[in-house]
């Protein structure tokens, strides 16, 4: 994808760039959790991002998702140098720009499906105004707008994490960031999140997932492989066949 806009010529930044990133845990002896970990995601893409339990998926999730910091390195988000950010302002980017799904939906089982998505309103202190009406329209694109009125426990684990998506997408991120979102589901309903995805990202959607299944592998736009706390290797999908193809990473 073009960093430059047709319209504008203007250089588009990448949403994600990780340049050197290393995360060390000050234990006796010390865990090094990522080592100098480098790779772009550009605005559009669908990138996977794969590897065994240990492999480091989740403190690079919760790097990208800025829950946490590099030990070492630099994390660029939408341009922004993130490293010396505060607190409070790493809140706000994450309320603003980015969207979390995760294995376990975190629905409260004792509230509609259709307030379930407007409680992610709160926490980024949207106006009042057209919450219920954005949370609709979230709805409406993950296929749920029939259940809004429902509880939880009424749905399946599929519309559970739906409605997980939905509650993501209410406040219009630019980034939808996924940890292990099928890790619950079977195949079948696997394949209907995947389906979901792959409708999100042809709508333009940039979405990252840490995962383990293949079947997401085989779907993202990219898979980014992890061993030991390293980017491996890096690869993509091709266009004219249906299998994976190697090249080392950066």
């Amino acid at each position: 994808m073009s960093r430059l806009s047709t319209a504008s010529q203007v250089a588009v930044p990448p949403v994600i760039e990780l340049s050197g990133v290393s995360r060390t845990f000050g234990s006796e002896p010390p865990v090094h959790a990522l080592r100098e970990v480098s790779f772009v995601v550009e605005q559009g893409e669908w990138v996977a991002i794969v590897g065994r339990s240990g492999s480091g998926k989740s403190t690079l999730l919760n790097i990208i998702g800025l829950l946490d910091v590099p030990t070492a390195g630099t994390y660029q988000f939408n341009g922004m140098e993130t490293g010396a950010l505060n607190d409070f302002s790493r809140s706000g980017i994450r309320g603003r720009n980015i969207g979390f799904v995760f294995q376990s939906f975190h629905l409260l089982s004792f509230r509609s499906v259709l307030e379930n998505v407007m409680v992610a309103e709160l926490y980024n202190r949207t106006p009042r105004a057209g919450r219920r009406a954005r949370a609709m329209d979230a709805l409406t694109r993950v296929g749920l707008a029939d259940r809004a009125q429902f509880l939880p426990t009424r749905l399946s684990g599929g519309q559970r994490q739906r409605v997980a998506v939905a509650r993501a997408l209410v406040c219009r991120p630019q980034l939808l960031l996924c940890d292990e979102p099928t890790g619950n589901l079977d195949s079948e309903t696997t394949e209907e999140i995947i389906d979901l995805f792959g409708d999100l990202a042809a709508d333009g959607m940039t979405i990252v997932v840490i995962t383990h299944d293949d079947a997401i592998a085989r779907r993202a736009q990219r898979v980014v492989r992890m061993v030991d706390g390293m980017v491996t290797a890096a690869f993509r999908e091709p266009r004219s066949n249906d299998h994976l193809w190697g090249v080392t990473a950066q």
